[in-house]
C-alpha cells in the first residue's frame, strides 16, 4: 500500500516506474530550459534599486491625520469620504491593535514605518519607452491583455497606474475601474454596497483599510451578462516599506457572470511591506463569480486579505487561490449564503518555507436552507515554513438540508517543518451535513530515492513530488496560472535540499 504523500503511476506528476522516471528527466530539462510559453519570469520582474520607480506622490512614513490629509487631497475627495477616513483613522488608533489569535509573526510587523500612500505616474498604455511601462512590460500585461483578457489592471504601490476594458464589454454596461473612479463616477453604484458586507469596525485591519484605501477594483456587471473574456489586476509592490491598501468591490446582478484574476508580485528591496486589502462581493439571485488569485511574494511582505462574499438564491461564488513567498499570509475567504440554493467553493494552495508563515483558509456561513459549500486546501511546509490552515462551517437550527466538505492535507519536507489546523465547525438545524477529513504526510524519501537513482537530481525530485501532491488542484486553475504555479514551486524547491 502507497504512504501518504507517495506518488503514484496514476498521478499525473508522479513516475515511479523506470520509464516514467526517465520520461519526467527529459520533460524537466526541457522545461527548465525553455520555460512555459509566454509566462512572465520572475527574472523579469524590477528588483534592483535603480529599478524602483520613483513615486509621483509619497505621503511619508508614520500614519496620522496628515497622511489621510495628503491622500484625500490628491485624490481630490469629496468631504464627506474626507471625514469617514479620518473617523476610521480615529477608531484605528483608540482600540487595541494586535489580533489575539493571530500567528506570532504579526507582531513583526513595523506599522509606524511604512509609507501608507504612494504612487508612480499613471500611463495611458501597458507598454513603451516609459519606466512605468517597462514594469507592466515586465509584468506581462499587455501580453495577457492581448491574449485573452476583456479587461486589465495594474496597481503599483498605493495606485491603479493603468486600467482598460474592451469596448464590447462597455457597451454591454459593464464597469471595470479603480475605487476611487467608482466613488467618483459611479456613485450611484458603488456607495449603496461600499462598506455593506465587511464593517469598518470588525477588526484593527479593516479600521486601518478603511482611514488609507486607495486602488483596488471596482467591478458591475449588468443583469444577464455572462462575461465570457477574464477580468484581471496586477498587484506590484516595490518593497523597502511600501504598502497597498487596495479596495475591491464586485457586483454582479441576477444572473450575472464575471471571471476575475489577481496576479501579486513585489520586488527585492530590503525593508517590510504590506498588503492589506479587503474585498467585498455581492451576488444578485442566479449570479456567478470565479475569483482566481496568484501571490508570489518576495519574503518581506506580510499579506493581510480579508474577503467576503454576500450570495443569493442560486448565486455561486468560486475562489481559487495560490500563496508563494511573504513573510506572513493571513487570508481566509468567506462565503453568506443567503438565499436559497447558494453556493460557494473555497481552494487554497500555500507553499511555505523558512521564515513563512501562512495560514489561510475559508469561512462558510449557510444562512439559508438548501445551500452547499466545498472548502478544499493543501499545503507544503519546507526548512521551517509553517503553514495552517484555519476554517470555520456554521449551519444554525434554522436552516435545513445543507451541505459541507471540507478537506485540508499537509506535506512536511523537514523534520523542523510544521502544519496547524484549526478547523470550527458548528451544524444544528434539521437534515444538515458537514464533513471535514485532514491529513499530514511527510516527503518519501524512498521515492526521492528511487527516483533520484534514475538520474533524476534530488531538488528535481523533490519538486515533482510536491508538483504531484498539489496537481489535483492546480489543475483547478487557468492553463496560464497552471503553468506559473509549476514554475513556481519548482524555482522555491531550487536548492531546497538539506
Amino acid at each position: 500500500m502507497a504512504r501518504a504523500g507517495a506518488i503514484r503511476c496514476r498521478d499525473l506528476d508522479g513516475f515511479p516506474c523506470p520509464e516514467c522516471v526517465g520520461l519526467a528527466v527529459q520533460l524537466l530539462q526541457a522545461h527548465t530550459a525553455a520555460g512555459p510559453s509566454g509566462m512572465t519570469r520572475l527574472a523579469d520582474i524590477p528588483d534592483s534599486a535603480t529599478a524602483v520607480l520613483p513615486s509621483e506622490r509619497d505621503a511619508g512614513t508614520g500614519l496620522n491625520a496628515r497622511t489621510v490629509e495628503y491622500l484625500a487631497d490628491c485624490k481630490a475627495e469629496p468631504s464627506w469620504l474626507r471625514e469617514q477616513r479620518l473617523a476610521a483613522l480615529r477608531s484605528f488608533a483608540a482600540e487595541e491593535r494586535t489580533v489575539r489569535w493571530a500567528p506570532p509573526a504579526l507582531a513583526d510587523l513595523p506599522l509606524d514605518t511604512l509609507h501608507y500612500y504612494s504612487a508612480p505616474a499613471a500611463v495611458w498604455a501597458p507598454s513603451g519607452a516609459g519606466s512605468t511601462t517597462r514594469v507592466l512590460d515586465a509584468l506581462g500585461v499587455a501580453r495577457d491583455e492581448a491574449a485573452f483578457l476583456g479587461g486589465a489592471q495594474a496597481q503599483i504601490d498605493g495606485e491603479v497606474v493603468y486600467d482598460s476594458l474592451q469596448e464590447e464589454w462597455a457597451r454591454a454596461g459593464v464597469i471595470f475601474v479603480d475605487s476611487t473612479r467608482g466613488l467618483t463616477e459611479h456613485g450611484d453604484i458603488f456607495r449603496p454596497y461600499f462598506g455593506s458586507v465587511i464593517g469598518r469596525d470588525e477588526n484593527a485591519f479593516t479600521r486601518l483599510n478603511a482611514a488609507v484605501f486607495s486602488g483596488g477594483s471596482f467591478i458591475y456587471v449588468p443583469a444577464g451578462v455572462k462575461l465570457m473574456a477574464p477580468l484581471k489586476c496586477f498587484m506590484h509592490l516595490q518593497g523597502g516599506g511600501s504598502s497597498q491598501f487596495g479596495r475591491t468591490l464586485i457586483v454582479a446582478d441576477e444572473g450575472a457572470e464575471v471571471t476575475f484574476f489577481e496576479s501579486c508580485t513585489s520586488a527585492a528591496r530590503a525593508g517590510p511591506s504590506l498588503h492589506c486589502a479587503v474585498g467585498e462581493f455581492v451576488l444578485g439571485r442566479g449570479a456567478r463569480l470565479n475569483y482566481v488569485a496568484l501571490q508570489n511574494w518576495k519574503p518581506d511582505v506580510f499579506n493581510l486579505a480579508m474577503l467576503r462574499a454576500r450570495l443569493a438564491a442560486g448565486a455561486s461564488i468560486q475562489w481559487i487561490d495560490c500563496n508563494v513567498g511573504g513573510r506572513l499570509t493571513m487570508k481566509y475567504p468567506c462565503a453568506l449564503l443567503e438565499g436559497e440554493g447558494a453556493s460557494a467553493e473555497a481552494v487554497s494552495i500555500s507553499v511555505a518555507r523558512t521564515g513563512q508563515h501562512h495560514d489561510s483558509g475559508a469561512k462558510m456561513f449557510h444562512r439559508a436552507s438548501n445551500t452547499s459549500s466545498t472548502i478544499t486546501s493543501k499545503s507544503v511546509s519546507m526548512g521551517e515554513g509553517r503553514a495552517g490552515y484555519r476554517g470555520w462551517v456554521e449551519m444554525p437550527a434554522s436552516v435545513r438540508r445543507c451541505r459541507n466538505h471540507t478537506e485540508c492535507d499537509a506535506l512536511l519536507l523537514d523534520r523542523t517543518s510544521r502544519a496547524d489546523t484549526y478547523p470550527a465547525v458548528r451544524v444544528r438545524g434539521y437534515d444538515n451535513v458537514a464533513q471535514h477529513e485532514a491529513s499530514v504526510s511527510r516527503l518519501d524519501e524512498e521515492q526521492i530515492f528511487y527516483m533520484s537513482q534514475r538520474g533524476l537530481p534530488e531538488d528535481a525530485a523533490r519538486s515533482l513530488s510536491v508538483n504531484g501532491f498539489v496537481s489535483d488542484l492546480v489543475r483547478r486553475f487557468p492553463l496560464q496560472y497552471s503553468l506559473e504555479i509549476k514554475k513556481l514551486i519548482e524555482l522555491e524547491m531550487s536548492g531546497s535540499v538539506g
